[in-house]
């Protein structure tokens, strides 16, 4: 119970904020925590979701790209919480290097993508971001359409199957230390149900009053060198990669709003996992992932072909950045495999 109420105020914890600058790859302003390879191309892109929503995204492309041949493709959500300039990118830059192009996004409200108000987390919208993805990538004229693939990251990873139950183009799809949100939420409301819904709504008044609704940001908007004593062990966790130099960036301070709570508490994103067979589900996890239970709850309700791979001596954050971690000689094998490449 105490390691599902931890989940829960993390799961609430997270916001992104406006963006910080610096000179980046592009020749515009941008900040990564990760250098680009000498291999790949990243370009700056935007496209809209069904809801009109500007997503603002990065394209990584192996260097020696052909544009009159098909290429395999991949987008990938970032982890609850956090931005394109993080995780996301750093899978993409690994597997742009192995052929896949490789599409990364700020998930609507938040970072440098559009809508308003600014800081709303949404089950619905965000499962539909991925699939906004796959529009994009379906525009370019060197990808093929048939061989598209997701990855989600953290909470994506529950985003990225919602999505692929009912988006039939995502072919394959895998998670890394995957979160189930709306799981998350749930259970940390269950001892007093009423309770939490009435502090809601109570929320949604003081929200109307006013004029905006009500978001606590979690991180320092700067970079720290050490982890406060007295968190308790998964927020230690999260402070250590979002609050220092290893992960931290402007636009993932933590936390959405308040009331955000209420649209994840009346969803179920994972409720048609077994509906994304006969396409196959990768799900990876740390051996020591405080998250862990997610994903091997998800591998359970899960239709074939489906696999659980646990990577040795790995905690939930390790899959965020960890290199030498992150198996990426597996998530290129299950892709090529999947999408016949």
């Amino acid at each position: 119970m105490k390691i599902r109420k931890a989940l829960l105020q993390f799961a609430l914890s997270l916001i992104l904020v406006p963006a910080f600058f610096a000179i980046g790859d592009e020749g515009v302003n941008m900040y990564y925590t990760f250098a680009l390879s000498s291999d790949v191309d990243r370009t700056l892109v935007s496209y809209a979701n069904r809801f009109g929503i500007t997503l603002a995204g990065a394209l990584y492309t192996p260097k020696d790209l052909n544009v009159d041949e098909k290429y395999p493709a991949l987008v990938i959500g970032a982890p609850y919480g956090g931005v394109k300039e993080q995780g996301p990118g750093i899978y993409a830059n690994e597997l742009a290097q192995r052929g896949f192009v490789v599409l990364t996004f700020d998930p609507s409200f938040n970072g440098e993508s559009g809508g308003e108000p600014r800081h709303v987390s949404s089950p619905e919208i965000f499962t539909e971001d991925f699939s906004a993805g796959v529009d994009f990538l379906g525009t370019l004229g060197y990808v093929d359409r048939e061989k598209i693939g997701a990855i989600g990251i953290c909470g994506s990873g529950g985003f990225a199957l919602s999505a692929a139950q009912v988006d039939h183009r995502i072919k394959a799809v895998a998670t890394a230390s995957m979160y189930d949100i709306s799981r998350s939420m749930k259970d940390g409301i269950a001892a007093d149900p009423d309770a939490a819904l009435d502090a809601l709504a109570q929320q949604r008044w003081e929200d109307v009053d006013n004029g905006y609704p009500e978001y606590i940001p979690s991180w320092p908007d700067h970079i720290t060198s050490e982890v406060p004593e007295g968190l308790d062990p998964i927020t230690a966790e999260f402070y250590s990669y979002y609050a220092t130099s290893r992960g931290h960036h402007p636009n993932a301070r933590a936390n959405f709003t308040t009331t955000s709570q209420m649209g994840f508490i009346n969803y179920d994103l994972l409720d048609r996992i077994d509906t994304i067979s006969p396409r196959p589900i990768l799900l990876i996890v740390g051996e020591n992932a405080h998250s862990r239970y997610f994903s091997e709850t998800a591998y359970v309700n899960a239709a074939e072909p489906k696999e659980l791979y646990i990577v040795p001596d790995a905690i939930h954050i390790d899959l965020y950045d960890r290199t030498d971690m992150i198996p990426f000689d597996k998530i290129e094998e299950f892709f090529k495999t999947a999408l016949d490449v």
